[in-house]
Parts: C-alpha cells; sequence; structure tokens
C-alpha cells in the first residue's frame, strides 16, 4: 500500500515541478531549478517539523515527504545543471549555483521546522 501513496504523491511533485518549468526564464543561471529545490526543501521541513508536533500517519507521511516532495525536488537536475555549467566554461557561475543551493536549501528545511512549529500548536 505503501507504494501506492508514494506513486500518487511523485506523480503530483511531478506534475508541479514541470509547472514550474514552464514558466518563461532566459538566463545562464538555472533559477527555476534553484526555487524549486529551495520552496521542497521548505516544504520537506515543514512535513517534518509539523509531523513532530502532531504526529502524522505513516500513509500521509508517505505521499507528502517521499512521494511529492521527491518528486517535486531536482537534484538530479540540479547536478546536471551545475555540471553543464562547469563544463561550458562557468566555473564560477557553476560553483555559485552549488553553494547557493545547498546554502538556501538546508536553511529552507530550517525554515519550514520552524514555520511548523509557529503555525502548529500543541
Amino acid at each position: 500500500m505503501g507504494f501506492l501513496f508514494v506513486s500518487l504523491g511523485g506523480a503530483v511533485g511531478a506534475m508541479l515541478r514541470y509547472a514550474i518549468s514552464l514558466i518563461p526564464y532566459k538566463g545562464d543561471f538555472p533559477i527555476l531549478t534553484f526555487i524549486t529545490n529551495l520552496f521542497g526543501a521548505v516544504l520537506i521541513g515543514f512535513i517534518v517539523g509539523y509531523a513532530s508536533k502532531r504526529g502524522a500517519n505513516s500513509n500521509a507521511l508517505l505521499f507528502f515527504k517521499t512521494g511529492l516532495c521527491g518528486g517535486f525536488t531536482t537534484f538530479s537536475t540540479f547536478s546536471l545543471e551545475a555540471y553543464n555549467l562547469f563544463v561550458s566554461g562557468n566555473k564560477m557561475l557553476a560553483a555559485g549555483y552549488a553553494v547557493l543551493s545547498a546554502v538556501f536549501c538546508i536553511a529552507g528545511v530550517w525554515a519550514g521546522i520552524t514555520l511548523a512549529s509557529v503555525v502548529v500548536k500543541e
């Protein structure tokens, strides 16, 4: 049964990621992937924070944390974009993208957990 919840959440997450990719943007910095990963980090942080305060059904966690966030965030795309920036000669942009993504997405998880502690009262 868990596979069903993961796959349904993954489908929703992938559709949301695709929708964001349709936003017209013409620039070297892969901002749409960056925003997707940052939002996904905040979302997974919120889910974990919420679950720690209120508890959560294991199927709901499979749907939201594993499925939705896993289907939505784009770490493999991020990795390919950073690599492509690097091999195309944009070494500083690649490094900046990698560092910003790591720092801001870890901060996003913290923000999500903090937001959950403010929104969800025991």
